[in-house]
């Protein structure tokens, strides 16, 4: 069943909407109090700056443990209004592992379903950020690094955290106000040559899940990008 198909019949048969409806908003959910529970669904473009739903994979990522004791047990499940998603237990060689799996496209809300044994956490609701594009600067744009400029995006509403990365830096907390000036330098440049540099901003909302112990933690994010050049410099360090 298409996305499109399926849609219309939800709405047909949908009286006042979903949970999963993007824009419901985000629900603690229940649980035994026993669980901590850290975890993301992360969407990333298949496509420089994606516009559609259906332009994003979307990788889930879920620690859990039971007295300090990662659990290796048990179910852990994403869903969304297309998707219903059973993650796979990942070891990752050090017995602090997670849960994880991937669905295709961008469905804004997740529900988050644990159980292990008489151990649970179910319900939990994050409403995803829309998507945004980056409006400036435009893709291939010739930059140069010794200066400032402003990267802005489109978005509907804010996020309650944008991260911004750019070349092979590391990620920096900005606010999701739709435009961040980069300083001078950031961008990541050759003496002789032309470089490419990845501009990246991701947008998530979070929520603590109700019936998990404290410091747990759910988010759901969407990532956008595209590539400029930074001109060659032949003062620059990087």
């Amino acid at each position: 069943m298409n996305r499109i198909f399926a849609s219309l019949i939800l709405s047909l048969a949908a009286c006042g909407g979903s949970p999963l409806d993007p824009g419901s908003g985000n629900q603690g959910g229940m649980g035994t109090n026993t669980l901590l529970v850290n975890g993301s669904a992360i969407a990333t473009p298949r496509i420089a700056n994606a516009t559609a739903e259906t332009d994003f994979n979307t990788e889930f990522n879920i620690r859990v443990s039971l007295n300090n004791v990662p659990v290796q047990t048990g179910t852990v499940t994403l869903k969304s209004r297309y998707v219903n998603v059973p993650l796979t237990w990942n070891n990752n060689n050090n017995n602090q592992g997670r849960w994880e799996g991937m669905a295709a496209g961008y469905d804004v809300a997740y529900e988050l379903d644990v159980t292990n044994g008489t151990d649970s956490v179910t319900g939990v609701i994050v409403d995803g950020p829309d998507i945004h594009t980056i409006t400036a600067p435009t893709a291939g744009a010739t930059l140069d690094a010794t200066t400032m400029f402003v990267v802005s995006w489109a978005r509907a509403n804010p996020a309650d955290e944008a991260q911004f990365e750019v070349g092979d830096g590391n990620g920096i907390v900005v606010p999701d106000t739709g435009s961040y000036s980069v300083a001078p330098g950031s961008l990541k440049t050759d003496q002789t040559q032309a470089r490419t540099n990845t501009v990246r901003l991701t947008r998530t909302n979070r929520t603590t899940p109700s019936g998990a112990v404290t410091g747990s933690m759910f988010s759901v994010g969407v990532s956008n990008e595209l590539d400029v050049v930074a001109a060659p410099c032949a003062t620059c360090q990087n």
